[in-house]
């Protein structure tokens, strides 16, 4: 039976405005946001300027639409996927898998250029700041906390507030991030990555591990019970 590989490749074919943003980004990296124009990116797309305005009202709204697709947008887009829902009862596995998906994430040429529009424009375009904020501090923030405050509940892990065990677990990250992706002359090779995020994850994992709750019970403060989340 004859199989209709135009039809498949037309579906895995990038949209129009999937392109816009694509071919943004990169000008946006190249030339400033300042520095772009609407008629270049129009003319890298391969579309009329005046089809721009279908898709999106100025360039201000692209760069807008970028912010919300990449970076901490794409990270806390994730955490509501069916597969972490599927992990919320282990913390062990839910760990390991954000922090692969945010090598992925980070070995991806558009995050570069994402990084690099977006510590250049966000204190210059209007919006862009909150909504860089927004994504990052809170929406991202606040799907984390939910997961760390549900392995609390369940007994899982040992915390007594899971936003700051969120945010500890964020914090690791973010190092080794630095230290592998940004502060050297080139990115470390994935296996050195992927030693320094098991070396980590275990450490991490050690500290809320559930069974030290038996173990510092004595040194608990009255009224401290296990498995008992602190309110944000």
């Amino acid at each position: 039976m004859a199989v209709d590989t135009s039809s498949a490749a037309e579906a895995a074919a990038p949209t129009t405005r999937e392109r816009i943003l694509a071919e943004a980004l990169n000008l946006f990296a190249q030339s400033g946001y300042g520095g772009a124009s609407m008629r270049e990116l129009a003319r890298r797309v391969g579309i009329r300027e005046s089809s721009l305005y279908n898709h999106f009202p100025g360039k201000a709204a692209i760069l807008e639409a970028i912010v919300s697709e990449h970076g901490p947008a794409s990270s806390a887009s994730r955490l509501e996927e069916p597969r972490y829902k599927q992990l919320a009862r282990q913390p062990a596995e839910f760990c390991r898998q954000f922090a692969l998906d945010l090598v992925e994430q980070w070995s991806d040429p558009r995050e570069h250029q994402f990084q690099k529009v977006i510590t250049a424009e966000r204190n210059r375009v209007p919006g862009i700041r909150a909504k860089f904020a927004d994504h990052f501090y809170a929406r991202e923030q606040s799907l984390m906390t939910d997961y760390f405050r549900g392995f609390a509940l369940a007994g899982l892990i040992s915390t007594t507030d899971p936003r700051e065990t969120a945010r500890l677990f964020a914090a690791g990250l973010i190092y080794i991030r630095l230290e592998h992706y940004v502060m050297g002359a080139v990115p470390s090779p994935r296996p050195k990555v992927i030693e320094a995020i098991d070396r980590y994850l275990a450490f991490f994992l050690s500290l809320i591990a559930a069974g030290q709750d038996a173990d510092n019970k004595k040194r608990k403060p009255k009224g401290e019970m296990r498995g008992k989340a602190a309110p944000d």
